[in-house]
């Protein structure tokens, strides 16, 4: 090494130091690439993505490989630095300390930090590039990583840590599947980032939860006379009605309303003919899922079901559209005198039906209202007051003030919500 002029060793140093930088960056960026970026790369046909997802199928050989020659050239830059200075300071007692000192700045400024923040900032772009480099180096590093992996294997095996076979370490959970898509605000456009989200949230949203309440249900009464039953069919909105006897509970049959449509326009109305037109109404247990429900819709070749609940008492009514939009967002087009958009007005406050239903207000109006329970705002507040409230008492749920506006049937028609601090902007 003597014979060696300085300037050689200076030079050589340098490459030592790179080279260590090289593997320090190639290890920061194959731990940190985006492995399901790169998989998709490799199904594109991307050469260098197919090798890292390879290298990456044998991650322990490929780290022992990346560790082995990191600690060779920094042990060979390490004793390289030991020989410089003590040829350009001599035998002197603070040679070797010093030669130390600077070895360890320059293999953490050069070979480690600087390289590693390289790494995870471009890991995506570095990996497959790299990936040529490390697939050679251990075809050539094989013997020796081979070997130490003996002893590897052994130590985890003492300390049972040996990984499972077939154990998948990139398998996310649908909270993990969640969050990435809540966070692809760049790549993802937000109607699309909300029906991906609301389609994870289906298995925890039931039937009761976006079904129209039984009070709320448009159906015919037998019992009611003719010119009423043909006001009803000439007007309503809706395909399929349920019909009834006496009371809303007391379902007798669906009717498809196009079906006697001609008869409430010309005025002639045949409560047997109407009672021949019903099919068998479809019941749907409230705390059904509606991601299953939907399945059942399709299985069954239904678009209606009367929801109820565990004594077989009707509680509303769900259809398929429910579900589309409970997916896709409301419809921009509705049934003419349906209830107006639920928005912030310029006071800071916003007027909602008591009927409307708690997912709907908590959606449009950005709040947290708890939906566990009752699923209007209308049993939202008489739950929380345990009483029907009079026009004018206010009251907090959470960080929501409220004040009722107006009742009706012994039942909160209209509430003003105030918009909470954490709403605004």
């Amino acid at each position: 090494m003597d014979e060696i002029p300085i300037s050689t060793q200076f030079g050589l140093l340098a490459v030592l130091l790179v080279v260590s930088g090289f593997f320090a960056m190639a290890e920061t960026a194959m731990m940190a690439v985006n492995r399901h970026r790169l998989r998709h790369a490799a199904s594109q046909g991307g050469k260098g993505a197919q090798v890292a997802v390879a290298l990456l199928g044998r991650i322990d050989k490929l780290i022992s490989m990346i560790l082995l020659c990191n600690t060779l050239i920094n042990a060979a830059a390490a004793m390289l630095t030991g020989h410089i200075a003590l040829a350009v300071f001599g035998h002197e007692k603070w040679a070797l300390e010093a030669g130390t000192l600077f070895v360890t700045f320059c293999l953490l400024v050069f070979s480690e930090i600087t390289p590693k923040v390289v790494g995870a900032t471009y890991p995506d772009w570095l990996a497959p590039r790299i990936g040529h480099v490390l697939a050679f180096m251990l075809r050539v590093a094989h013997p020796v990583t081979w070997f130490v992996n003996l002893f590897v294997v052994a130590l985890l095996k003492l300390f049972r840590l040996q990984p499972k076979s077939g154990h998948d370490t990139n398998r996310m959970s649908p909270e993990e599947l969640r969050a990435m898509v809540l966070e692809s605000g760049h790549f993802i456009p937000a109607p699309h980032r909300h029906i991906l989200v609301n389609l994870f949230d289906l298995e925890h949203v039931t039937v009761a939860d976006i079904m129209t309440p039984r009070g709320e249900i448009e159906g015919i009464d037998l019992e009611d006379a003719a010119e009423d039953i043909r006001s009803r069919l000439a007007t309503s909105f809706h395909s399929r009605l349920p019909v009834y006897e006496g009371e809303p509970g007391n379902i007798v049959g669906m009717l498809q309303v196009r079906r006697l449509i001609g008869g409430a326009l010309e005025g002639e109305i045949d409560l047997a003919a109407l009672r021949e037109q019903l099919s068998e109404p479809y019941f749907i247990p409230a705390s059904t899922p509606i991601y299953a429900q939907l399945q059942f819709f399709r299985d069954n070749r239904q678009r209606t079901g009367l929801v109820v609940d565990e004594y077989g008492e009707l509680l509303g009514l769900v259809t398929l559209e429910d579900i589309i939009e409970e997916i896709v967002g409301k419809f921009t087009t509705g049934m003419p005198g349906g209830p107006s958009s639920i928005a912030w007005l310029d006071d800071g406050s916003a007027l909602v039906d008591g009927s409307q239903n708690l997912r709907e207000v908590n959606r449009a109006l950005g709040l947290t209202l708890p939906t566990d329970g009752p699923k209007t705002l209308n049993g939202l507040i008489v739950e929380h007051l345990q009483d029907i409230p009079e026009v004018g008492v206010g009251l907090r749920i959470g960080d929501v003030g409220m004040e009722i506006v107006q009742t009706q049937d012994r039942r909160v028609k209209i509430v003003r919500i105030k918009r909470p601090y954490a709403a605004d902007g």
